[in-house]
């Protein structure tokens, strides 16, 4: 038996312009087979065939669009890139094997040896390994400056500096970038302006409507949202995604289809979950403020955080994570996280399971003491990502920890 196409059958493709975030998050890039499926499909599938030698030819070189090799084409994945470009507001996007990947490839697509790039001191800590150490090996040079120092950043500039690079809300202090000025301190150096979005996303806030050249996501985290795949995407115009792509195809950070597939089902629901994430995150914070074993609680929903107006100007809620001191040190701080019974311990974000780590011994553990000081992360940090429980019970099980440091 042949399963034939239903050609008979004409589907107008969705009108989708104007429509919000929430609607594009649904039905952003979907491209429908001849098979007229409802759902996104998925092709697990190496290589792609051709009618003739001629269109092999053509579409090798170039001159016909179409599938080639699913390292650099492959359906699900345009329509996962598709998808969240529309969110984000960009031109283009591309896919990559991972969020370290994606920033990567941005580099080495974009930069080259002698270039300087100024980079805020509290990115995660393996994208301060890869300028610090990697890059470096290539020439390129890594100036780190506080993310809220506006005389920080243009003492740093120099006439070799090819890109700024931030993530806000940072990780784990939540510190928010003004990224307007930023952006035009990047505009008036002839310099890329790179922004990590991952804490927000495209839901809560869209760098490039705000100056920024680039923003990078870890597919990973929120855009999937259930901890299941890893991944990366960048997006923005395509003059740069297209050095970016060529890069991609011959180095070969590829994302895969069936991770695609799933970062397009955990699109679907990025909006609902991210409010979800806000609420929760925001009692949590005024709850941990509340407490007697607490030092400080980092988090931009709070009227104390220092930049809590910039971030209600920027972004349209607050995020998911929540970092906070506990009296103590490292002793104090293993303690806590060691009580609690539901919350998972893994250095993992973005998940609708919450999750607490130690950033001094795991996501900055790499980092030197003396870089681990300047950034703040200090051995009585804990850092939580708040995910969508009941808000009760993500209190009962930390109280937990508060008891433990009192016995």
């Amino acid at each position: 038996m042949t399963v034939g196409r239903e050609e008979h059958l004409w589907i107008p493709e969705s009108d989708l312009d104007g429509m919000s975030v929430d609607t594009l998050a649904v039905r952003a890039g979907q491209v429908r087979t001849g098979q007229l499926e409802h759902s996104d499909a998925i092709f697990p599938t190496s290589s792609f065939v051709y009618g003739s030698a001629a269109q092999a030819a053509a579409r090798f070189g170039g001159e016909e669009p179409g599938n080639i090799y699913s390292r650099f084409t492959n359906p699900t994945v345009q329509g996962f890139e598709a998808r969240i470009a529309a969110m984000e507001g960009g031109e283009k996007a591309v896919a990559t094997a991972s969020g370290m990947a994606a920033i990567l490839s941005t580099c080495m697509a974009l930069l080259q040896s002698g270039d300087h790039v100024i980079c805020s001191r509290g990115v995660f800590g393996t994208t301060n390994v890869l300028f610090q150490k990697y890059m470096a090996r290539f020439g390129v040079e890594t100036t780190f400056v506080s993310l809220t120092d506006a005389d920080g950043w243009e003492a740093a500039v120099r006439p070799e500096t090819r890109m700024l690079f931030i993530e806000t809300p940072s990780n784990p202090l939540c510190e928010i970038a003004d990224m307007d000025a930023l952006s035009a301190l990047a505009r008036v150096n002839d310099a890329l302006f790179v922004v990590d979005n991952c804490f927000c996303t495209p839901v809560l806030q869209r760098p490039l409507e705000q100056g920024a050249d680039l923003v990078i996501h870890s597919a990973t985290k929120y855009l999937d949202g259930q901890g299941r795949c890893v991944g990366g995407v960048v997006v923005g115009p395509a003059r740069y995604l297209d050095e970016i792509y060529g890069f991609l195809r011959s180095a070969g950070p590829t994302m895969s289809p069936f991770n695609a597939w799933v970062f397009q089902k955990g699109l679907e629901t990025l909006p609902i979950r991210m409010r979800a994430h806000c609420n929760n995150a925001l009692e949590l914070a005024n709850w941990l403020e509340s407490q007697p074993s607490v030092e400080k609680v980092f988090y931009a929903g709070l009227e104390s955080h220092p930049q809590h107006q910039l971030a209600k100007k920027q972004q349209d809620g607050f995020g998911g994570i929540v970092s906070f001191l506990v009296k103590g040190g490292r002793e104090e701080a293993w303690r806590f996280i060691d009580a609690t019974r539901m919350i998972s311990i893994t250095a993992n974000l973005g998940d609708v399971k919450t999750t607490i780590t130690h950033p001094a011994t795991t996501t900055h553990g790499r980092l030197s003491p003396e870089d681990k000081d300047k950034a703040g992360i200090t051995e009585n940090l804990i850092r939580l990502s708040v995910g969508i429980e009941a808000i009760d019970d993500l209190k009962t099980d930390l109280t937990r920890g508060f008891q433990a440091l009192k016995d």
